[in-house]
């Protein structure tokens, strides 16, 4: 199978260049669409090495991009528990609370854990705090609620085994959250996704499904390799896997995603569906050092996922 998205002729979309004061890197934004404009919610990582989340729009979500002056979500907002930084954001529009809501990494001296916050502008947040605790990250929300209640994928690290699978929690609150349900398994073997996996972008409502992306990494001679996957899930039953791709469908190959920070990774993080187009556009950290964009027909994804094989309900993958 060939790869299903195709790279913007604007790649890398944002670079440490663009922004307004001096930083090492730009990467793993979370998407929406606020007022007809594309925003970005951006991880900046500075000179120190401590990443913020800064906010970028573009009228046409490709060019154009004005970046702002300040961080939107800062290291330390939340005390120790974010003291080495804030990172990888995905963002979540909730209409029923009039909001996006962003789920973010918060990195302090225990680990990383799992934090929320919730904007109406991208200007202003309100900062529910750390609700995972370490050692959880790679946390998105649903954009629709399922039986009352909010349903949040991330990715708790297990002891002693160190296992980094796709879990789901539910919450009436946003802050107490269920014990996790196991989604999704790294694949054993030689598989593409065999190291470790997580949950990219908030999954798209399809009628067949909930529509959603995953990064898988593999270890090579040369070090570790981020792919990009696709799974469908049960629309009531989150937790329950319809289908899984077997193949990955987006991987590294342009200069700017072979090397960086981090060779070989595309991470993807913000998903942006326009119906008039039949369009998504993948939004995505490269090698750890830059933005960039991938689009694909919407059909043909949906087509794709529900071509792939049902999952084999006796194993865990």
């Amino acid at each position: 199978m060939t790869e299903l998205f195709t790279r913007s002729p604007a790649n890398p979309l944002l670079t440490a260049d663009d922004w307004p004061y001096p930083v090492n890197s730009v990467f793993n934004p979370g998407a929406a669409v606020v007022n007809g404009e594309t925003v970005l919610l951006c991880r900046v990582e500075d000179r120190r090495g401590i990443s913020h989340l800064s906010v970028a729009r573009s009228a046409d979500g490709a060019t154009g991009w004005r970046v702002d002056k300040e961080p939107l979500v800062a290291p330390g907002d939340h005390a120790d528990s974010s003291r080495w930084g804030v990172e990888d954001p995905r963002v979540t529009r909730v209409d029923e609370l009039d909001s996006w809501l962003v789920t973010y990494t918060a990195y302090g001296p225990e680990g990383p854990g799992v934090a929320l916050a919730t904007t109406r502008d991208f200007r202003s947040v309100e900062r529910v705090g750390v609700v995972l605790p370490p050692a959880d990250k790679n946390a998105a929300l649903l954009p629709r609620l399922v039986d009352g209640q909010f349903a949040l994928f991330h990715r708790p690290m297990s002891e002693p085994d160190r296992r980094a699978d796709v879990w789901l929690s539910r919450s009436r609150d946003l802050r107490s959250w269920s014990t996790p349900q196991l989604v999704l398994a790294a694949r054993p073997g030689g598989w593409w996704d065999n190291v470790r996996i997580g949950m990219g972008p908030p999954p798209l409502w399809t009628p067949q499904g909930w529509l959603a992306i995953y990064h898988g990494i593999k270890e090579v001679a040369a070090g570790l390799v981020y792919r990009v996957g696709v799974v469908l899930l049960d629309l009531a039953q989150p937790q329950r896997v319809l289908r899984r791709g077997e193949d990955w469908v987006f991987a590294a190959s342009a200069p700017y995603e072979r090397v960086g920070d981090a060779p070989n990774v595309v991470f993807p993080t913000g998903l942006l569906h326009d119906p008039e187009r039949d369009q998504v556009r993948l939004y995505y950290g490269a090698a750890d050092s830059c933005v960039a964009l991938a689009t694909a027909s919407y059909s043909e994804l949906l087509a794709y996922a529900l071509s792939c094989p049902e999952p084999d309900q006796s194993r865990s993958w």
